[in-house]
């Protein structure tokens, strides 16, 4: 969150809110309102956590029960929530209906019940019989072989226990416990807590699911095919997932006309959800949009967004994804799956996550647009990169076995790989701004043949196809203490032969600065290249165009360069000085480009240079 207040300030201070791209400086995440009652066509449902299940809860002075009023509702009608923790879930509707707070009051919705009937044991540890457990399983394409001596089983189970609203992680046994854990026999269905419950607020999960837009008869109604809009409500403690809005998975290549089209235009807005112990939603449906929410300290994902079209997330906030340390998942905090098309990512602060991904395009997702966001902390940036393949790794921008993407006006600073473009093509990545993060495009031999999960390759290019890239205007910077790659360009050794040609239509005016000369740490790896290896790794751009003369003819490198640059790099403000030698390197942009950054004169980097 500091990093949220240090650019929000720093935005405000300079004036810089009104800049028509690039990371806006927010405001991002929920923002408080004072909710006027909405135009509905249909009928208002005034709920509050004690309220009475008969009432008609036509007034917000004779409130009915939230549980009643879902079960009520039509399309077209209004639930209006007053302020109050609303311990429940399974709220299952199949309308098209708006759910917001009363005026300014904040009602949160729980999946947890205090957890109060505890008893002391001879060996000082808390006991509870707990009736509402989940235990799960790793799916079946884990990898125990290869994870389970990393990630221990219990780790799947859904459940989670709070004291005084603090996260407790699970161990494997009673001996383990201290005041930061819990333990769960599930045979006995007995919870085990080391602190003292007598003086701390101890909650565990009840509800499996917060509220659930089925595409199934419910409540005596049909499905109409209308999403819900919920806003300024706060979602926490669920055991799965909070959200979930039903539609279809494909397993297979599918046409878009096939999914994506049972519950159409779902929005929320000014949304909070934390800590579920798998995802915060599933989210399907065209035209979704999530607009400062703020999603955090969720497990295997945080917005999983599937099979849709022409959706938009807008000004949020991603962070702390992966708290239970799961590894072999393949984390995000946010997972764009399954053959998406023109899904938009604009203006998203995601930070803060040192054990997942960012936000990843992940299998036949089209034309994806990823803008003018800020992305920190994704991953670890210290360890040495490995030159045989850029995995494992965690990204802040990942984009894999899909079909075209425009990458442009982001900030990447201190991440693993600020992007990753893995078996892909046509995607544009113009005029990013790299800090201390990797830009990785990169491609292998895996297809569908074989594969450890099946279909998935076959929805994206083929082994062929993967190229087509361009990668212009943007700006490469590591400080001191950053001594990896500034650019990637790998593909394994096997495909050599096979695909000789580059995965870049176009690579120029680009510009790498390094605070140390440092000629022993190369500033780029190519690949393919004619050698044993099939890769070599260069000092400068210069060296990469005498080896390919179509590309980086125009690249600029300041090595050991302590000259002007950054207008205040202590306060995150990475926009180019007058000064800066590379800041007459751009080149002009693709006419869509320059409208997405409200570009009219080239420049460097994500911003435009100070004057």
């Amino acid at each position: 969150m500091r990093y949220f207040i240090r650019i929000l300030v720093f935005f405000t201070c300079i004036g810089y809110l009104t800049l028509p791209a690039q990371p806006s400086g927010g405001p991002y995440g929920p923002v408080n309102q004072n909710y006027d009652l909405p135009n509905v066509a249909g009928r208002i449902y005034y709920v509050s956590p004690d309220g009475k299940n008969g009432a008609d809860g036509n007034s917000p002075d004779a409130p009915t029960t939230l549980e009643n009023a879902i079960s009520l509702v039509n399309t077209g009608d209004a639930v209006i929530l007053r302020g109050g923790i609303y311990r429940t879930g399974n709220l299952i509707l199949n309308q098209g209906i708006t759910i917001q707070p009363y005026a300014g009051e904040k009602p949160v919705l729980k999946g947890s019940y205090i957890a109060s009937d505890w008893k002391k044991q001879d060996n000082g540890l808390w006991i509870i019989s707990w009736p509402h457990l989940f235990p799960s399983k790793p799916q079946d394409w884990w990898r125990r072989q290869r994870e389970g001596a990393i990630t221990p089983p219990y780790r799947f189970n859904n459940d989670m226990v709070f004291a005084d609203g603090r996260f407790l992680q699970a161990v494997g046994w009673e001996g383990e416990l201290d005041e930061n854990s819990y333990y769960i026999d599930y045979e006995t269905g007995n919870v085990y807590i080391a602190i003292d419950p007598t003086t701390h607020l101890i909650e565990i999960t009840a509800f499996n699911v917060g509220l659930l837009r089925t595409t199934k008869e419910v409540h005596g109604k049909k499905p109409d095919n209308i999403g819900p809009v919920v806003k300024g409500l706060t979602f926490t403690q669920y055991a799965y997932r909070a959200v979930e809005i039903e539609g279809t998975d494909p397993e297979g290549i599918s046409p878009e006309s096939r999914h994506g089209k049972e519950v159409v235009g779902s929005t929320f807005e000014n949304c909070t959800i934390s800590f579920c112990s798998r995802v915060a939603g599933y989210f399907r449906g065209d035209k979704f949009t999530m607009r400062h929410c703020r999603i955090s300290d969720t497990s295997t994902e945080g917005v999983y967004l599937l099979s849709s079209a022409d959706a938009l997330l807008e000004k949020n906030i991603f962070t702390r994804n992966n708290i239970e340390l799961i590894t072999g998942y393949y984390p995000a905090a946010v997972k764009i799956f399954n053959q998406t098309h023109r899904v938009t990512c604009r203006d998203n602060l995601v930070i803060d996550l040192p054990n997942s991904n960012g936000i990843w395009y992940d299998v036949g997702n089209v034309d994806g647009v990823f803008i003018n966001n800020w992305i920190e902390n994704v991953g670890d940036n210290k360890y040495e990169f490995d030159p045989e393949h850029p995995y494992p790794s965690d990204n802040g921008f990942f984009f894999e076995i899909s079909k075209g993407a425009i990458c442009a006006g982001n900030v990447f600073v201190n991440c693993d790989h600020g992007i990753w473009v893995l078996n892909s093509s046509d995607v544009q990545i113009y005029n990013n701004t790299f800090i201390n993060s990797t830009a990785c495009i990169s491609r292998n031999t895996r297809s569908a043949a074989n594969d450890h999960f099946g279909w998935h390759p076959s929805t994206g290019p083929g082994v062929e196809e993967r190229d087509g890239h361009s990668f212009v205007n943007n700006l490469l910077y590591g400080d001191e203490n950053f001594t990896r790659l500034l650019l990637y360009v790998w593909q394994s050794p096997e495909l050599c032969d096979r695909v000789p040609d580059p995965q870049f239509n176009k690579l120029d005016h680009n510009v790498y600065v390094r605070r140390t000369d440092q000629p022993e740490h190369p500033i780029m790896m190519w690949s393919p290249v004619k050698n044993e290896l099939c890769r070599n790794t260069f000092n400068t751009p210069v060296d990469l165009h005498k080896m390919f003369p179509q590309f980086s003819k125009n690249g600029r490198y300041f090595p050991d360069y302590t000259g002007p640059l950054f207008k205040s790099r202590e306060l995150g403000h990475f926009q180019l000085l007058p000064g800066f030698p590379g800041s007459d390197a751009a080149s002009a942009v693709p006419e869509e480009i320059a409208e997405r950054l409200g570009q009219s004169e080239p420049f460097i980097g994500a911003y435009p240079p100070a004057r």
